[in-house]
């Protein structure tokens, strides 16, 4: 299980997240809600290692604290971040971007396994293997960033806007991705605009407006939340 406990990030004197605790369970997928500069892609940098945590908070992974981890250490204990921008080589094909998500120590037994459950996962990356990534469509590229993260077999993965760019079919798809990565044991922790979809796989979320946490509850909860309906869900 992943466990923020009071979790802080200060740029200069800007707050960008103030103590938030927020817990991710194997098996369940969590979303994460909230505006534009809300702090969400500064959570997920501070928990993959990538921003600096200040003194007080935590993060601990399966009871082991990894706070001040480095990114690979962190990548090294069981967490993936797929990132906004997806971070594909765009140059590599994407079989060769896969291979390159097993270099962890944690991976490389289990390539073969793990190279296996990813086409699985994602059909039209078998098809596509020896394609190079910078031709491939975007909601194709964002299933190779999914993969490559799934070849360090991780028992957290962290998507940051993964739908960003993708048109409604295309979204719908990787939608249906994500549920079946959940079947596969891996707990999801998910940063998304598109509140209803990302509402209807998950099993619970929170709402972090201006660095803080709002609310929390389970997505069904959420979903008939007036507040969370207004912002983010088009209603009235």
């Amino acid at each position: 299980m992943l466990e923020t406990r009071n979790l802080s990030v200060f740029y200069g004197r800007h707050r960008a997240v103030e103590d938030v605790s927020v817990t991710v369970s194997k098996g369940e997928v969590v979303v994460m809600l909230g505006a534009n500069c809300a702090g969400k892609s500064t959570f997920l940098r501070a928990v993959s290692g990538l921003t600096p945590v200040m003194t007080g908070g935590s993060v601990v992974l399966d009871g082991r604290d990894i706070t001040h981890h480095p990114p690979h250490a962190v990548v090294e204990a069981g967490i993936a971040l797929v990132p906004e921008d997806r971070g594909v080589f765009g140059d590599l094909t994407a079989h060769e971007n896969l291979i390159l998500g097993a270099h962890p120590r944690r991976a490389r037994p289990h390539q073969a396994q793990n190279l296996d459950r990813v086409l699985s996962l994602f059909p039209k990356l078998a098809e596509r293997r020896k394609q190079v990534v910078r031709t491939m469509s975007g909601g194709e590229q964002q299933m190779v960033a999914i993969g490559r993260a799934m070849m360090s077999a991780p028992s957290i993965l962290m998507l940051d806007e993964p739908s960003l760019g993708l048109s409604p079919l295309l979204c719908s798809e990787l939608f249906r991705a994500l549920a079946r990565v959940k079947e596969t044991g891996v707990g999801i922790l998910l940063v998304e605009q598109n509140a209803k979809q990302s509402l209807a796989i998950a099993d619970r979320g929170y709402l972090l407006d201006n660095g803080h946490i709002a609310a929390a509850d389970s997505a069904e909860a959420l979903s008939r939340d007036e507040k969370v309906k207004r912002a983010y869900l088009g209603a009235g």
